[in-house]
């Protein structure tokens, strides 16, 4: 191989490797917080039948597990905040994966010479880069998505 060849293709191992890691990341990320989320519900339902049960119960008390359990359900809605923007991140990282796919495919078409390219070759090339539009397009959709979240949550 010509050495911009080998150039492009460690590159693009480096690439993939760092979405791996990236996704491993990711997956652990959220079963932590899937882990959190149960330790939070059950520390919310302990708050829920003390505040229940206790008839008898001084108002500060009260208060102090009102204040508890509002901590709880703003934890919760944080986390849950944060699950959702990783959940965009791995789709996003699946369709980078499937743009790398598709864009390996297209140049090896593309490589050819055009006077060697049969019929099927040209509608392939031309099926990849529509396939190629679409992840593009898919992309760009996340991205205004995390763009317009961003702006709501200032």
């Amino acid at each position: 191989y010509p050495t911009w060849k080998r150039t492009l293709m460690r590159q693009a191992r480096e690439a993939q490797t760092k979405r791996f890691c990236k996704a491993q990341a990711i997956q652990r990320r959220l079963e932590e917080i899937e882990v959190t989320f149960r330790e939070l519900e059950q520390q919310g339902i302990k708050l829920e039948k003390l505040l229940r049960d206790e008839d008898g119960t001084p108002a500060d008390q009260k208060t102090q597990w009102m204040n508890q359990l509002l901590y709880l359900v703003q934890k919760k809605n944080s986390l849950m905040s944060e699950e959702s923007d990783l959940m965009i991140t791995v789709q996003e990282l699946k369709l980078e994966e499937q743009q790398w796919q598709l864009d390996q495919k297209l140049r090896c078409y593309m490589n050819r010479e055009e006077s060697l390219k049969t019929p099927e070759d040209r509608a392939a090339e031309q099926e990849i880069l529509v396939q190629l539009l679409e992840v593009v397009n898919k992309r760009n959709v996340l991205i205004h998505i995390q763009e317009e979240k961003r702006l709501s949550e200032l």
